[in-house]
């Protein structure tokens, strides 16, 4: 068995100006992807390998996870379709896999996967910070055909901080 976390990247900072490649992250995407880590941490969800975009808000929410994973930080994921993604993800090591990257093609990748999509109101438009946990019966990456995945988990980091303030 496989298992992928498909991550957007947590809420950046437009105020910034300048390209969008180096977009950072703003004061509630730092909170939310340091309330995603710990998420994952409580789920005993350890990824034993990491494929990010190369974008600043991507790397920032992964460094912000703060999970002790090897990473390859990948240009060819920096707003990414569902092609590309399928493509990175067949080259993974790891039997479970972190991918964080961006919209519209995360959400995409995410629906495109899934035999079944998580019964969740935010599924579909995917936003800022969203986590699909996803587990696949294949031996190899390189095996993975669109379709396949079990949805074992789906948050958004809203959920995650009004649980912590309750």
């Amino acid at each position: 068995m496989k298992r992928l976390i498909l991550m957007r990247h947590a809420k950046s900072d437009w105020s910034t100006g300048g390209a969008d490649h180096q977009r950072p992250l703003n004061k509630r995407g730092r909170n939310s992807a340091k309330a995603l880590g710990d998420w994952l941490r409580a789920q005993g969800l350890a990824p034993d390998q990491a494929l990010c975009s190369s974008a600043t808000r991507t790397r920032e929410t992964l460094a912000l996870l703060d999970l002790e994973v090897g990473t390859r930080y990948e240009d060819r994921l920096y707003h990414a379709g569902p092609v590309a993604m399928l493509k990175c993800l067949s080259e993974a090591e790891g039997d479970t896999v972190i991918m964080v990257g961006h919209n519209p093609g995360i959400a995409e990748f995410a629906d495109e996967l899934m035999a079944t999509p998580p019964r969740h109101p935010r599924f579909a438009d995917y936003p800022t910070g969203a986590t699909l946990v996803a587990d696949f019966e294949i031996d190899d990456w390189s095996a993975l055909e669109p379709g396949t995945g079990t949805a074992t988990g789906f948050v958004i980091p809203r959920e995650l901080l009004e649980e912590s303030e309750a």
